[in-house]
């Protein structure tokens, strides 16, 4: 896979190893006694313009991996972050200032993630007065046609966030990252506090944003329904790892890795007659404090071998673009 993390300008993000590993802290002098490994050797490649859904259990590290991918959770423990041909944690302060502008995020909560104090005018404008992205003159004009664009009315921007719906505030969160005109958007689970009508109607209009301003997004969610609507590629995420990377059409159709089987496995199926074929997996997710040696996976696989136990896998490309990090397929 090495060839294809090259810098190659088809790809505005490429991912490469990347791991973050937060300090635990114990004893009486405080010392570093351990660590959690959040994300743990995470790699892929994003095409211009595409979206790729990031799927796995609560707490396997999909936040923590689009937060260390924008730099906001402090410095990497390893790996690299390439945007656009450029090393992310290598830009100085005033270089990483200026690409701000080109990443943005939409948060989880809608409503924690908005400053109550402010009216939805600054909260959109601010970071736009911030990085004098439009003249003075411009500026009302310039949040107006944002807010158009995002489904609010001009009379919004006086009120405060208390004030919406849950997705008249994603709207605003929307509209937020979009104002500083952003290249690409982690989008960490935008719907997932949302009715499912609301939800329809919000990732409509991500998909429509995509198109008009050729946006490129990580969309990050546990819904698989909705990640197999709106993406282009598929990662599914296991304990801080990426297990399998593909087309979204290859990853649903034939997944690979029995993680991936297993959540698959849990997509409801709009027919009461239809036979489920459930997989159950047995014992509960390891602590990422302490994750088993080998293959994290295989104190929970039914495939599990004395190599797995002892060995740690390599993602290995099945079909074209397919890859998946399994001892079954080595």
């Amino acid at each position: 896979m090495e060839e294809q993390l090259s810098c190659d300008p088809g790809y505005i993000l490429t991912v490469k190893d990347l791991k973050k590993h937060f300090p635990i802290k114990g004893g009486m002098l405080n010392r570093v006694v351990g660590s959690v490994k959040a994300v743990d050797g995470v790699t892929f490649n994003l095409k211009r313009g595409t979206t790729m859904g990031l799927v796995g259990e609560s707490g396997c590290g999909k936040t923590t991996t689009g937060r260390v991918i924008l730099r906001l959770s402090g410095e990497k423990t390893a790996g690299s972050v390439i945007f656009e041909g450029r090393d992310v944690y290598a830009l100085s302060d005033r270089e990483l200032r200026d690409m701000r502008t080109k990443m943005q995020i939409i948060f989880q909560d809608p409503f924690s993630s908005l400053s109550p104090r402010l009216p939805v005018g600054e909260i959109i404008g601010e970071a736009v007065r911030e990085h004098n992205l439009v003249a003075k003159a411009d500026y009302d004009d310039y949040v107006d046609s944002v807010m158009d664009e995002c489904g609010l009315q001009p009379f919004h921007k006086t009120r405060y966030p208390h004030e919406f719906s849950g997705g008249q505030r994603q709207r605003i969160c929307i509209a937020r990252a979009l104002a500083l005109n952003p290249d690409f958007v982690v989008c960490d689970e935008p719907v997932s506090a949302l009715d499912v009508s609301i939800q329809a109607q919000i990732i409509n209009l991500l998909n429509r944003l995509q198109e008009q301003r050729q946006l490129s997004y990580l969309f990050i969610s546990h819904d698989l329904s909705v990640v197999e609507h709106i993406s282009d590629s598929v990662g599914v995420m296991y304990l801080g790892n990426l297990v399998e990377y593909g087309e979204k059409k290859d990853v649903f159709k034939n997944p690979l890795h029995p993680y991936t089987k297993a959540l698959f496995s849990a997509i409801p199926v709009p027919d009461p007659n239809a036979k489920m074929n459930r997989i159950v997996l047995e014992g509960s997710i390891p602590s990422p404090a302490n994750p088993p040696s080998g293959c994290k996976f295989h104190t929970r696989c039914k495939y599990c071998t004395e190599r797995c136990r002892t060995e740690v896998p390599e993602q290995k490309e099945v079909e074209s673009g397919h890859f998946v990090v399994c001892h079954l397929f080595s």
